[in-house]
């Protein structure tokens, strides 16, 4: 209701937003307030931040009936490099040089067509970067026209959530410091129109599972890592040994740590 009345108080006619924020704004005008998106007078919609699912541009353009821009921020600064305005529509740079794809499993340009390639950063206009290639994170599947597709999945290190970057090795880290924990999931969906992520834990001592203090310290030392609010699920099994922790993404972003297992 506060983003409701911001914008009819200013008269905007353009609302910047994540996929998943604009399609959780729109479900409640609908289902909890009965007010009309029309209404709004807005004619454009600019989203970024997030991998969209599937039809969410063409939706939203029907439903907010607006001109529904998707931009491609760098990952590094969120400083803008290029946009599309479909779901099926290719990225077009906002200038030459500043986007490539690379190979998943060598640090080369990817080459070919079909598969997947890691979008990358080439930023020419800087003269102390050099001739700099900068790995983003994000991988897209590619096709036949020599152009380059929107994202689809992540890699390696970071997965995105709610348009956050979650640091893994954060994790492993913050919780390396907890005594009795000997491995972690991360699980991540997107129930309705929003992300959702949850850290189940697995303690090694069976003293552990039920106490409410251990429990607190893993839910603030997530606290201190990222904005974004993780759930955390203690599970009532004991681990023997260490494991290392996973991520289980049901939205089916993010592919895995490892880029050349995945590119093999």
């Amino acid at each position: 209701m506060r983003l409701h009345h911001a914008l009819r108080s200013l008269g905007a006619t353009t609302l910047v937003t994540t996929p998943t924020g604009a399609m959780d704004f729109l479900a409640r005008l609908h289902l909890e307030f009965l007010l009309d998106p029309l209404d709004l007078g807005l004619r454009h919609l600019v989203l970024t931040g997030e991998i969209a699912s599937r039809g969410t541009l063409g939706h939203l353009a029907g439903e907010f009936e607006v001109s529904v821009t998707e931009v491609y921020a760098n990952p590094y600064s969120g400083g803008a490099l290029a946009w599309r305005d479909s779901d099926t529509a290719p990225l077009t740079p906002l200038a030459g040089g500043l986007l490539g794809l690379a190979s998943l499993d060598k640090d080369s340009p990817f080459e070919g067509s079909g598969g997947l390639a890691e979008l990358v950063l080439t930023p020419t206009g800087h003269p102390a970067l050099g001739g700099a290639v900068v790995r983003t994170g994000q991988v897209a599947r590619v096709g036949d026209a020599a152009e380059i597709p929107a994202p689809s999945h992540t890699v390696g290190d970071h997965v995105l959530v709610r348009g956050v970057w979650l640091s893994l090795p954060r994790i492993e880290k913050a919780l390396s410091r907890i005594d009795g924990v000997r491995s972690w999931e991360l699980a991540i969906s997107r129930r309705g129109t929003l992300d959702a992520a949850t850290l189940k834990v697995i303690f090694g001592r069976a003293s552990l599972v039920g106490n409410p203090m251990w429990r607190s310290r893993v839910e603030q030392s997530l606290s201190a890592l990222t904005p974004i609010k993780l759930g955390v699920e203690v599970s009532g099994d004991v681990a023997g040994t260490a494991r290392p922790g996973t991520v289980a993404d049901a939205r089916g972003h993010h592919l895995g740590r490892d880029r050349t297992a995945i590119a093999h």
